[in-house]
Order: C-alpha cells, then sequence, then structure tokens
C-alpha cells in the first residue's frame, strides 16, 4: 500500500470524525445514530466524484477482505506452509512462536509482492486519483499485474481442473481465464509446492532422527526420547548449514 492511499485513507477517516463530532457535542445533547447518505452526487460519471461517505464504505469493505486477499493472491501461502513444516521437522514444538513465523512470511510477501503492487499503483491506483480513468478501469487495470504473477505460479493441469469442473469455456488465451478458475487453482498450486519444498527440508532431519534412534536402541536406552537426543543436534546442523539463508533465498527465488 502506498503512502498516497494511506495518506487519502487517513483524511477521509479524520473528516467523517469531524463532521459527526464536531457540530454535536455528546455531552449537551442525547446520542443519536447519525444518517447517512449512500446518494452519489451529480456528475458522479466522472472519476473522483462519488461522495466521501461511500468511498469511505468501499474502503472499509476492502480491508476487510484484505486478510483473504493477502493469503489468496499473493506468496504468502508458500511461506508461511515451509515455515510450519520447517519448525515441526526440527521439532521445536512453538518455536518459532506462531507470531514469529507469521510476521516474517508477512515481510517477505511484502518483499516479493513488491514489484506487482508497484505496477498496480502505477497503472491503476495513481491515474484513478488524478480522475483520468474510471473505477471500472481501475480495477480491470489492477487485476492485470496480480493476474500475470498467479499465472506464472500456477499449474496449467490445476486451472484445466476448476475450468473443467466449472463447466466454463475453455479459454484461448491466458488472458481470458478468469479469477474465479485462477484463484483456486494457484492456492492449490502454491500448496502443493509448499509440500514439495517441506519434503526436501524434512529429510536430512528425518535422518538424523534414524540415527539418533538407531545409536540409542544399539546402547539399550530405549525409555530415551529419541527426540530429546536429536534436537540439539538438528539444530546445531540448521546453524552450521546457515539454515535460514539457505531456506529464505530459496523462497524468495522460487517466484522468480
Amino acid at each position: 500500500m502506498s503512502f498516497k492511499w494511506t495518506k487519502h485513507l487517513v483524511c477521509m477517516i479524520v473528516i467523517l470524525g469531524i463532521l459527526l463530532f464536531a457540530s454535536t457535542p455528546l455531552w449537551s445533547q442525547p446520542l443519536s445514530i447519525p444518517t447517512i447518505n449512500l446518494s452519489v452526487a451529480d456528475g458522479s460519471d466522472q472519476p473522483g466524484k462519488v461522495s466521501v461517505v461511500l468511498q469511505l464504505l468501499l474502503i472499509l469493505t476492502v480491508l476487510s477482505l484484505a486478510p483473504a486477499i493477502l493469503v489468496m493472491l499473493t506468496s504468502f501461502t508458500r511461506i508461511v506452509v515451509v515455515f510450519s513444516l520447517l519448525r515441526h521437522a526440527l521439532g521445536t514444538q512453538q518455536m518459532p512462536a506462531n507470531q514469529i513465523v507469521i510476521g516474517l512470511s508477512l515481510f517477505l510477501t511484502f518483499f516479493i509482492m513488491t514489484p506487482v503492487w508497484q505496477k498496480v499503483n502505477t497503472q491503476a491506483l495513481q491515474p484513478y486519483f488524478d480522475e483520468q480513468i474510471s473505477a471500472e478501469e481501475a480495477f480491470k487495470l489492477s487485476s492485470q499485474p496480480v493476474k500475470a504473477f498467479m499465472l506464472k505460479q500456477t499449474r496449467e493441469k490445476d486451472i484445466a481442473l476448476f475450468v473443467k469442473i466449472s463447466k466454463a469455456k475453455r479459454p484461448d488465451t491466458p488472458a481470458d481465464i478468469s479469477l474465479s478458475v485462477l484463484m483456486p487453482a494457484f492456492v492449490i498450486s502454491e500448496l502443493k509446492t509448499a509440500f514439495q519444498i517441506g519434503f526436501l527440508i524434512y529429510l536430512p532431519f528425518l535422518i538424523l532422527d534414524m540415527v539418533v534412534a538407531s545409536v540409542l536402541l544399539s546402547m539399550g536406552m530405549m525409555m530415551l526420547p529419541p527426540i530429546m537426543i536429536s534436537l540439539p543436534f538438528k539444530l546445531l546442523l540448521f546453524v552450521l548449514v546457515d539454515g535460514w539463508y539457505l531456506i529464505v533465498g530459496s523462497l524468495v527465488r522460487s517466484f522468480g
């Protein structure tokens, strides 16, 4: 989200608050629900002429859907699944904590999606704010970079699956694929890729667990949990190979 978009949102919230509370002090009159006018002013066919209240409602609606949009249309799904599988492979239970895993996944998502969001801001948001295009054109232009990103990461057979399920006409070009088909195909493609990466991460730690369990069994220490002994060796191995550098670097490059 660009600074200008945030500035517009904050300004509209402040203006609305001033209009609601400045003229009628709460301590002098009984509390009443203000009347909200959702009508569009004259000349609304021109971009940027929609009433402030309607714009605010639309923005709040988009913000309420922002978590789902962030999860479904970005790289967040692959990253958070891989980090969760890494934590289970290490056997560290809740370390790193969920807040750290989700926070790191969000920061990496912002880093990976920055070129896409810059295109959306340049092609759609800024022309709309400058009243050069309508809201419909802005939505169409903003969806193009997002669709291009998802198409690059989605397998063809996943797209074909949802085209077949929806009984829609087979698209002639990638641009003809609708978002209703592309979104679920993108999600299951991301899940498959995340599980493939997680399997490769699991292998060295699984081998280490098997070696430790075999050594304990040969020494007759059957009552000693192998996980308790293998955990320090897993952490040592992960630190020696600089695991965070390798995993984060591989994840970021996998979206290239």
